[in-house]
């Protein structure tokens, strides 16, 4: 019986949580699950978060299925407090994740919740392929006599698997991002993901695009994209701005994958504190994860696209939340999904 353990998180997390349990429950009955605290909710109650009991079970599970972490209870600029981010970079770290996958699909019934013009967006499907584990979210970093430094680090080797997985994902064209006109890693990861291109998958497409470059071309014109591959800041920001191609970042799922240890599957957006508690938050960017989960975590592919389906089919017959201009609840946009897995 496969284990998945559900860290629900903070704010909107254990709501979206629970819908996208409802929805596993239908389509995949016998998983087994086995629920942990995570980000600020840790915090309040381990002072930490992300406990060492809970990564073991994650590292023991088949995935793990993440709500959202974070708020303003928990912000500060004190260097040495602990965050709720934290807790996910030690998921990345821990579970060895170095490939985050963001796919990027607006739906038909949603062109009009887009602040981009409908024959902009018609037949988009791409996805962002970025990079986890290196880069300046995991280089030193401190605070002394009035100045501050983050350092960005990467190996040869961390770009060389990130790009493989790009490739591998690609159907033609692999659009790789950087900024080498000013950062010597971003020549160094040029210079490898083009060598890795060259050696092992010279049927693929690639295209080099700075930063700033890809960033406006991604609303001017983005069906021009297949795979995106990026380090780990540029992915961060790219990939939010992608969401709203899909009208809304409540509908972008994630997966987060290493080398067949359990992979981790979380909804892009955050925990949404302003609303938390409401019941309005849109749970369907959790559900598609969870969709991606079954796919990715648990090679079912069928399941995963039955979820998928329901949930388009759901738009398609009028399903809007009030992040895409409607009013369906949280509970109503669930049975929405679920009427259509019958």
């Amino acid at each position: 019986m496969p284990k998945i353990v559900l860290l629900a998180g903070d704010g909107v997390g254990p709501e979206v949580m629970a819908a996208a349990r409802r929805v596993l429950d239908a389509v995949a009955p016998d998983l087994e699950y086995e629920e942990h605290l995570a980000g600020g909710a840790a915090i309040d109650v381990h002072g930490t978060a992300l406990t060492d009991e809970a990564l073991d079970a994650c590292k023991r599970s088949d995935a793990v299925l993440l709500g959202a972490v974070g708020g303003p209870k928990w912000d500060t600029t004190d260097p040495g407090a602990v965050r709720p981010e934290q807790g996910l970079f030690a998921l990345r770290s821990g579970l060895e994740l170095y490939a985050n996958l963001r796919p990027v699909r607006p739906l038909p019934a949603l062109y009009d919740a887009s602040p981009l013009r409908r024959e902009v967006l018609e037949r988009t499907d791409l996805l962002v392929m970025r990079e986890l584990t290196g880069g300046i979210y995991f280089g030193d970093k401190g605070r002394a006599g009035g100045r501050a430094h983050d350092t960005c680090v990467y190996t040869v080797g961390e770009i060389e698997r990130i790009a493989r997985a790009g490739f591998k994902a690609a159907r033609s064209r692999v659009t790789s991002v950087d900024k080498a006109n000013v950062l010597e890693t971003s020549r160094l990861w040029r210079e490898v993901v083009t060598r890795v291109h060259s050696d092992e998958f010279p049927n693929i497409e690639l295209e080099h695009l700075l930063v700033d470059v890809a960033a406006m071309r991604l609303v001017a014109a983005p069906r021009h994209f297949d795979v995106l591959l990026t380090e780990n800041m540029f992915g961060d920001i790219l990939s939010d701005e992608a969401a709203m191609l899909t009208g809304s970042i409540g509908m972008l799922p994630s997966a987060s994958l290493g080398d067949g240890g359990p992979g981790l599957f979380e909804p892009v957006h955050g925990s949404a504190p302003d609303i938390a508690g409401q019941g309005v938050a849109n749970p369907l960017a959790m559900i598609l994860s969870a969709a991606l989960m079954l796919r990715h975590g648990l090679s079912r592919e069928d399941s995963a696209a039955s979820v998928e389906s329901a949930v388009d089919r759901a738009l398609d017959a009028g399903l809007r939340t009030r992040d895409l201009g409607g009013t369906a609840t949280t509970a109503e946009a669930t049975e929405a999904v679920l009427k259509e897995l019958t």
